[in-house]
């Protein structure tokens, strides 16, 4: 068993240079979001889920996006009922999001 069942990293990136980026897509609001639903859903901590922030994921065209692994499935999101989804269905239950998983050819 590994420490962590699944990580969830949310790409915080921003850009000043008018570049897209998923921080100006409510992306901090998301991984706060993610972040209490786990907490309070007691997903979080040794053998469950880790949500962790990340820099650039590179697939900016898709923003804003998360990653889950161990599985390496990608998400584009919208809003916080998105973020519950993938809570409930893939963080909890191992169920992907089949709606919201993010194209393989969508990149920067």
């Amino acid at each position: 068993m590994s420490y962590y069942e699944r990580h969830i990293f949310f790409c915080l990136n921003q850009r000043d240079n008018g570049e897209n980026a998923c921080a100006q897509h409510g992306a901090q609001q998301a991984f706060d979001h993610c972040k209490a639903r786990v907490k309070a859903l007691g997903l979080a901590g040794m053998g469950g889920v880790r949500v962790n922030k990340a820099g650039c994921l590179d697939r900016c065209a898709g923003g804003p996006v998360a990653v889950v692994y161990p599985e390496a499935v990608w998400y584009s999101f919208v809003d916080s009922s998105d973020v519950d989804e993938i809570v409930e269905s893939h963080l909890k239950n191992g169920q992907v999001v089949e709606r919201l998983v993010l194209p393989d050819n969508v990149g920067r």
